[in-house]
């Protein structure tokens, strides 16, 4: 018997996504240059979002459910700007933007979501 469960960008504690039941699970992303500003670090992260999304074979138009942890909520305008220019318009998830502290200082954003799957 095959594992329903498909496990993707496998790290030391964690996977950047998994696959089960025709959902897409990813793990919070965090930006792979923590140099960049709050907008080049939301950047950074919707490419890896699509690469991860690409990987379970479907897009970001498969989006059902994004939550966004920025570490300074005044930093939200720049983020919509990484954000506004990524998105689909056809095909809005529902968000939630929230402040909260992450675990690297360096990081100011990190962005979770749902997405259905190809069965």
């Amino acid at each position: 018997m095959t594992d329903p469960i498909r496990r993707l960008a496998e790290e030391q504690r964690l996977c950047g996504a998994t696959v089960a039941n025709g959902f897409v699970f990813l793990a919070g992303q965090v930006a792979d240059d923590a140099s960049l500003d709050a907008e080049g670090q939301t950047a950074d992260i919707l490419a890896q979002i699509d690469a991860l999304l690409a990987e379970a074979g479907t897009d970001k138009r498969a989006l059902l459910q994004v939550q966004i942890v920025l570490t300074d909520i005044q930093d939200a305008p720049a983020m919509n700007r990484a954000w506004d220019r990524w998105l689909d318009p056809a095909h809005k998830p529902a968000r939630m933007t929230i402040q909260g502290q992450l675990v690297d200082p360096q990081w100011k954003v990190e962005i979770t979501g749902i997405a259905l799957a190809p069965r």
